[in-house]
């Protein structure tokens, strides 16, 4: 049993009747505070209504950057052989290659980058004739120049990376950190990858970058937290009207409820959309205007009018107008 199916418990014994599953784990603590409330006061049940889904994440054209496709001959790329690319760039340009998804795609790229850029750096240019030396350093410093934007395209043009923002999802009901651990880890190694991107130092490793994907990929996890987000919000609001035209009742008073069932989700929540956003912000790139404006809109943990910051401005209003009551 999730901890919020726990939680309904606290907020009052007469959930614990109904049952918590499927679609429902999220709201019925919500509904079972509500009631909790309605009978405090001896009032009519609250009205609720469905909360607002998020945002459509960017289609893939107005989220991606162009990057120029580098062309050369297999003469050139075979007179810089000293370089050890010639079997990367033709295992790229092969039918598998070419097909390849986007996160073998950013680990051809870098490694191709890490094999230019320390060709350069080693005595192999002064063996080079005055051409072929030229183009060694055209197409590292090419290379260098689109790593940044191949990052941003191989997590952004990725399934596992798309699917996290699917807006047919449901809101999240277990706000267990240790729960989602997996995931925390994925997306940690996501930012160690963006942030060691010019490390020369810094292997990467296919098998374990696959594996954080294939967690990613296992839930649309960035869309549970922010319609979690929502419905709190929405039913905490939905509460707040009550309270606001109960307050002057004489003897009303409120029985404890479970705050710690929020302060999870607040702690989750910022935990998670902090790590997005910090990974958004890695790439040192103009990021895309749609994508600008979807991270102002869903993700931000300042701007007004996002989930995170609707859900602190009700929870806010909540605990002070719980505050103007007595303890029953």
């Amino acid at each position: 049993m999730t901890q919020w199916c726990r939680a309904v418990g606290a907020f009052t014994m007469g959930a614990l009747l109904v049952g918590c599953s499927g679609d429902d784990l999220a709201e019925e603590p919500w509904i079972a505070y509500h009631q909790q409330l309605a009978d405090d006061l001896s009032t009519r049940d609250i009205e609720r209504a469905a909360p607002t889904n998020i945002g459509a994440f960017p289609e893939r054209q107005t989220r991606l950057i162009d990057i120029p496709e580098t062309r050369d001959s297999l003469l050139n790329v075979y007179a810089l052989r000293e370089c050890q690319i010639t079997s990367l760039v033709a295992a790229r340009n092969n039918q598998l290659g070419r097909v390849a998804p986007p996160s073998q795609q950013w680990l051809y790229e870098r490694t191709l980058w890490q094999r230019l850029s320390a060709c350069w750096n080693s005595d192999v240019p002064d063996q080079l004739s005055e051409d072929n030396r030229a183009r060694l350093l055209e197409l590292t410093e090419t290379k260098t120049a689109q790593l940044p934007a191949v990052s941003w395209n191989a997590i952004f043009d990725s399934s596992e990376w798309v699917k996290s923002f699917s807006r047919a999802s449901q809101p999240l009901a277990s706000a267990d950190v240790n729960e989602l651990q997996d995931h925390f880890e994925a997306i940690d190694y996501l930012q160690q990858m963006t942030d060691h991107q010019f490390d020369p130092d810094w292997q990467q490793d296919s098998s374990t970058l696959e594996n954080h994907l294939k967690t990613l990929q296992e839930r649309p996890l960035t869309a549970e937290v922010l319609r979690a987000l929502l419905l709190a919000a929405q039913r905490l609001t939905e509460a707040n009207t009550m309270l606001a035209q109960q307050s002057e009742e004489a003897d009303a008073c409120l029985n404890s409820w479970n705050e710690q069932t929020v302060e999870n989700l607040a702690d989750t929540a910022q935990r998670w959309l902090a790590a997005v956003n910090r990974l958004i912000d890695a790439h040192p790139v103009d990021k895309p205007n749609a994508i600008q404006d979807y991270q102002t809109r869903w993700l931000s943990l300042q701007h007004a009018h996002a989930p995170w910051a609707q859900f602190q401005q009700a929870n806010v209003e909540h605990q002070t107008l719980r505050a103007s009551f007595p303890a029953c």
